[in-house]
């Protein structure tokens, strides 16, 4: 049987694609190896949000192609195949083929001709693909992403998404419990809607309240997770259905980008500072002890010191659990390239290194006031360190325990007796949390 290796970069709709190819090279009678050098396929699914992430991905090329035998074939798929196209076949002399997110249906056909000597590559738009019959190959039983939607209408003028993933487009919601169901009935008990935008997401009869309803109502789902929304579609509807659904979990990932009205317009997003803090107030009382984290871009062109503290002062106004935050990065396609007045690299780098602290500051004065209380928990699997187990409560707080390899994929209550700042260590009940 031949063997298949994935490594994956980039968000989790990346890692649901990851295991989409894998499905499709199943029926195909492919098996998994997490060793590149006995594969006989290695795909590396990319991601192509900023440049770091590429500059990563041809280093990773690099040492990849020295697994390389007669007949293997080394792969570029995902959103950077999207964006660069054949040119990656002349920048890598080594990769064989380029698929972008409409066309792993062609991994079979593709791989069979790169095998032949025939380097190709695959990246149009599909605006049906939706991989409705293909089953995901899924490492974990317990918790699984299900992606509902595919592409982005909304053009922010940094983000190169629209031209990598093309147009929103969203699946029936028929179909998405179908799948939910399946997993259910397998054994999962936690699911992630995956989309661009999720709650824009509308399948022409019904909108994401409808959906999060008819997920949460699935017998044997007991968590309901999505990501990433965008702050003005939490319409009334979608906050009633998050406040009624006693499956969907008190945790929202909330980009704001920034927290100056001036940059957010630059920037094309469709709110200012006075309205994302009017979503945060109506999330915090349709779904009190909700836990907020969020998305922070610095640097961005024509970025002033004046609003850069604009966005300090909002970090420290709504009080994130956490904050992913990184310096611009210039994609070339978007829009944001003509903006004049670049910020210096220097400037940028400095002004996330005042960012950081304050984030880190205000998550780790809420997480030292958690020490001491109890949760539910899923336990997920061993921690990467320590022996211990990773554990994950529904406003996805990560607290490491000790317990047996038998707890995994079930639900425990857990006293956190102490915090990093960023994650926590706790005590594990021996008895199982029942539905």
């Amino acid at each position: 049987m031949p063997l298949i290796y994935i490594e994956t970069y980039g968000c989790q709709m990346n890692v649901s694609d990851s295991e989409l190819m894998l499905g499709v090279l199943a029926r195909e009678g492919y098996v998994r190896t997490d060793d590149p050098g006995v594969a006989d396929v290695m795909l590396v699914n990319t991601c192509a949000v900023r440049d770091h992430a590429e500059q990563r991905v041809l280093g990773r090329m690099g040492e990849l192609k020295r697994h390389k035998r007669p007949g293997d074939v080394l792969g570029v798929v995902g959103c950077m195949a999207q964006r660069l196209g054949p040119t990656l076949l002349e920048r890598v002399p080594q990769v064989d083929l380029v698929i972008g997110p409409d066309g792993y249906r062609s991994l079979p056909e593709l791989i069979a001709r790169a095998r032949g000597g025939e380097r190709a590559a695959d990246v149009e738009f599909k605006s049906w693909e939706h991989y409705e019959d293909v089953p995901a190959v899924r490492a974990d039983r317990s918790s699984a992403f299900v992606t509902v939607q595919r592409g982005c209408d909304y053009r922010c003028t940094f983000c190169i998404v629209p031209m990598t993933r093309g147009p929103e487009r969203s699946r029936k919601l028929a179909d998405v419990v179908s799948e939910v169901t399946r997993l259910a009935d397998s054994g999962t008990t936690e699911v992630t809607l995956l989309g661009q935008t999720v709650n824009s997401y509308h399948d022409g009869d019904c909108d994401f309240a409808d959906l999060l309803r008819a997920v949460g109502a699935v017998a044997g789902i007991r968590r309901v997770r999505f990501t990433s929304p965008y702050p003005t579609d939490f319409t009334p509807r979608v906050l009633d259905a998050m406040a009624s659904t006693p499956a969907v979990c008190e945790h929202v990932h909330l980009p704001v980008q920034s927290g100056s009205s001036r940059v957010l317009k630059r920037m094309l997003r469709r709110y200012d500072r006075g309205r994302f803090l009017e979503v945060v107030a109506a999330l915090r009382q349709a779904v009190p002890g909700i836990a907020l984290t969020t998305d922070i871009i610095v640097g961005f062109p024509g970025e002033t010191e004046d609003e850069f503290q604009e966005t300090l002062s909002l970090v420290a106004e709504v009080q994130f659990d956490d904050a992913y935050t990184f310096k611009y990065s210039v994609r070339e396609g978007t829009p944001a390239v003509r903006l004049k007045d670049h910020v210096a690299e220097e400037v940028q780098g400095e002004r996330l290194e005042r960012l950081i602290p304050l984030v880190r500051g205000v998550a780790r004065r809420k997480n030292i006031g958690l020490v001491g209380t109890m949760h539910e928990v899923l336990v997920e699997g061993r921690a990467k360190r320590g022996g211990l187990l990773q554990t994950r409560t529904r406003t996805n707080k990560v607290a490491l325990v000790e317990g047996p390899e038998e707890w995994i994929g079930t639900y425990r209550h857990v006293r956190f007796t102490g915090t990093t700042g960023s994650t926590f260590t706790g005590q594990a009940a021996t008895e199982l949390v029942v539905l």
